[in-house]
């Protein structure tokens, strides 16, 4: 355990996309630090099975983040269930299928849009107003060296996480004032089922690079849990790194070799 003395006791937190991946050990993470855990995705029996790992402090909705009404019910559900919800982590996205603009088919296109960029402002549009009856709260938008970097074959995935990106800065703009702090976490490369569907793909070099070149999920996740506090502050509205040495440095992690 990398930041032991973090401690979110009393704070209720929402995971979305958090059936697996980053999702799941960033669940994981926050629990043991403390927080209530609300896991959310679209697979309601791996999320109800971490869930009943981790115990009475953790509740499993099945959301589909697409749902602007479902995403709705599901933070009203967690606000009903923990009494406040303090920590926002937006995770859920996908990038299948893998394909150039010419090659893309524009109804799988426009999903990945649905979920990436439009499930975050629905996340986004449902957690502020229940922040704001406890005072405030930290929202963490799961970003991508591909917010702000063009790549092959990824134009939905880049397009949607530059987007996200400039949520981060409206939400920092609007928000701050009232004690909501909201920061992008660009985890690099994470040994996930998403690197896998990359690698399938065969498409620009990311697809090229070894599995022992991606970082374990928990590092990602022991980030979410360091950006919720005050040190990570001045990373405020904008992408904060763990792809340098710096970053990792910042949160406890070993850096490169």
């Amino acid at each position: 355990m990398f930041n032991p003395d973090i401690t979110l006791t009393g704070q209720t937190a929402i995971v979305t996309g958090a059936s697996r991946g980053i999702g799941a050990a960033t669940v994981r993470r926050l629990a043991s630090a403390g927080a209530n855990v609300a896991l959310l995705a679209r697979s309601q029996e791996e999320i109800a099975q971490i869930a009943a790992e981790i115990g009475d402090q953790a509740t499993a909705i099945r959301c589909d983040m697409a749902d602007p009404a479902a995403v709705k019910a599901a933070f009203a559900q967690v606000a009903d269930t923990f009494g406040r919800l303090d920590i926002l982590v937006n995770n859920a996205g996908i990038i299948d299928p893998i394909a150039r603009i010419e090659d893309a088919d524009p109804i799988a296109w426009g999903n990945v849009t649905d979920i990436n960029l439009k499930g975050v402002f629905y996340g986004l549009n449902a957690a502020i107003p229940i922040m704001k009856t406890t005072g405030g709260g930290t929202i963490i938008n799961i970003s991508s060296g591909a917010a702000t970097s063009a790549l092959e074959g990824w134009s939905h995935y880049c397009a949607t996480k530059a987007a996200v990106l400039m949520l981060t800065a409206c939400v920092h703009k609007e928000e701050a004032a009232n004690g909501i702090r909201c920061v992008g976490l660009s985890p690099g490369t994470v040994a996930t089922n998403m690197q896998r569907e990359i690698k399938s793909a065969g498409i620009n070099p990311v697809s090229q690079l070894d599995w022992s070149a991606h970082i374990p999920p928990q590092w990602a996740a022991e980030a979410v849990l360091w950006l919720t506090s005050d040190a990570a502050r001045h990373h405020d509205g904008g992408d904060f790194s763990i792809k340098s040495d710096a970053g990792r440095k910042e949160v406890g992690l070993p850096v490169a070799t």
